[in-house]
Parts: C-alpha cells; structure tokens; sequence
C-alpha cells in the first residue's frame, strides 16, 4: 500500500504581533517584536517582567458574549485561530463526510488566568462561588472540541500535551496558549527559565548568544489545516507545502534540562529524514527551538550537527 501524502491548505493565527496570518506575516517582513512590558497584571515582584502578550483581541468576533465568559482566554485564541484556518482552507461550508475531519488541538498548559481566578473565587467565597462552566472552561481539549461543534467536525478529537513540542506532535500526529499570568510567569521565573533583561524587552530573548538568560513567555494560537494530497487536489484548494515527514524520540535524562550530548533531539531529526525519505543535503531551512537558555542552546547545537554534520 502506497504511503498517502499530506499537505497543508489551511492557516490560523493570533500572536502578540498579529491577530491573524496577514498581519503576522507583515510584522515578520517587518521585523517587528511582540515583546515588551508586562501590563495584564502587576509584576513589578517579579524577577522577569516581560512577556509577548496579545494585543487588541476581541474574542466577540468569533464566538458570542455568553461563550467568551465561559471560556479560558486561550481557547478564545485557539478557536480564532481555528476559525481563520478553516475558513482560508475553504471547509467551512457543508461537505459530504464530517467524519473524516478530525481536529487536533493542544496547549503547553492551559487555563492558568482562569484557574487563578477560581481559586481567588473559592477562598473568599466558598464553593458557592466556583462557575459550572470552570473546567469545561479550562481544560486543554475544549480547543479541539468547541471547533469541532462550531463546524461540525466528527472525526477523531484530540488535544496533546508536550509543554514546547506540543504544536509539532498535534501536526505529527493528525497549539494554543494564554499562560501569561501571575503563576505563569512566577513558575517559569522560580525555575530560573526566564530572561531578567527587563530593560530590553525586544531583545531579552537571543538564542546562542553569549549574553543569553533565558526565555521569554508569550501567549496566542496558530492552526493549520492538513489535507490529503489527492483530496485538496480534486477539490482545488490552496497548497502551502507539504508534510513530507515527522519523528519523535525522548531524552529519558532529566525532566527539564535537556541531555548534554544532544543524542535524543539528533535521534529525533534523523527519524524525520528517514520518514521523509530525505537526505541531509536536502534541508534549507531550520526552525531552531531555540531557547536562549545556557544549556538548552548549546545542547541543541550539538544535537543539530550530529544530525546534520557540516552542512
């Protein structure tokens, strides 16, 4: 049986430096950064006090007053996404098989701003004052399954959970998220992730540089639409690209520094190649994790050229 081939045809986005893809793509050519000073809450206790937050969002654009209440302010940025890549992949009118589009949708951690305010909630009021709607509110899957309702989908609903890899499995295997909040950033800044370059927010973030500190948190969504190749031909949709191949592989080495040698993450990439049928030669282009993190940038180094050599 001859392997089916992927393609993507449709695509979503809301980031801190567009609230869709034109306007991403515009920032991007601009060079323009979404990161500056913390101003959804006071973090002047904080030891990083910048983040990439979105800007001029209005979730009523996509789903009602009473939804938006209800939810988790990353499933409104997963849904707006969702929305956008469904709509650009012109699926969002009728088709003749619901149940064989299944959607895929995860987050690195989920509702912490509404977790937050529960809990707020529940101390100073008891339980009488934890909304019905909290967990269907907060819990990861409901990306997936509110997108699924809004257009009919009935295949195969998922969310995945793979802190920063959560995005590349869900492509893998067919993210969203809001985590700039008080707990959000005081967890990842407790851990020492996070860049203390306060004073220069659009440049705190600089992978393999001598100077790096740290990451630097930011919230949003991006979806894509994938497609069987034969499928999206016959119906004439847009191709972007193709989903020419995928590997995984783990550590099995610490639960958040990664292994020195880099052995796990070249494994990883080898895998990729292999299931793409491709040769080192062939790869233009890399999308680094790059973490800008003493020893995640140097161990990803080591990784990319045990996989790469010196091409």
């Amino acid at each position: 049986m001859s392997r089916r081939r992927v393609v993507v045809t449709g695509l979503g986005i809301v980031s801190p430096i567009g609230l869709n893809v034109s306007e991403n793509w515009a920032s991007i050519i601009a060079g323009r950064s979404g990161i500056a000073n913390i101003t959804r809450f006071d973090a002047s206790a904080m030891a990083c006090q910048i983040a990439g937050e979105v800007k001029g969002f209005d979730a009523t654009q996509y789903i009602s007053p009473k939804e938006v209440r209800r939810m988790d302010t990353f499933i409104h940025y997963g849904l707006a996404a969702g929305i956008e890549a469904v709509r650009n992949a012109g699926l969002d009118t009728p088709l003749p098989d619901p149940t064989r589009i299944g959607v895929n949708i995860g987050a690195g951690i989920g509702g912490l701003p509404l977790i937050e305010e529960t809990h707020s909630a529940l101390l100073e009021g008891g339980p009488r004052k934890v909304s019905p709607f909290f967990i269907p509110g907060s819990i990861i899957n409901m990306i997936s399954g509110n997108l699924s309702i809004q257009f009919g989908f009935k295949g195969p609903n998922l969310a995945m959970v793979t802190a920063c890899t959560t995005a590349t499995h869900c492509i893998g295997e067919s993210g969203a998220e809001a985590a700039v909040s008080p707990l959000g950033i005081a967890g990842f800044a407790a851990a020492r992730a996070l860049s203390t370059r306060n004073d220069d927010p659009a440049t705190a973030s600089r992978p393999w540089d001598a100077g790096r500190d740290g990451f630097v948190m930011g919230e949003g969504a991006g979806v894509l639409v994938l497609e069987e190749y034969e499928h999206a031909k016959a119906r004439g949709a847009t191709i972007y690209c193709e989903v020419a191949g995928y590997g995984m592989s783990g550590d099995a080495h610490h639960i958040t520094a990664p292994c020195e040698d880099g052995e796990g993450a070249s494994r990883c990439m080898i895998n990729a190649l292999r299931n793409a049928a491709a040769n080192v030669d062939e790869v233009d282009y890399i999308n680094a994790h790059g973490t800008s993190t003493p020893l995640g940038d140097i161990a990803e180094m080591i990784a990319l050229k045990r996989a790469l050599g010196e091409h």
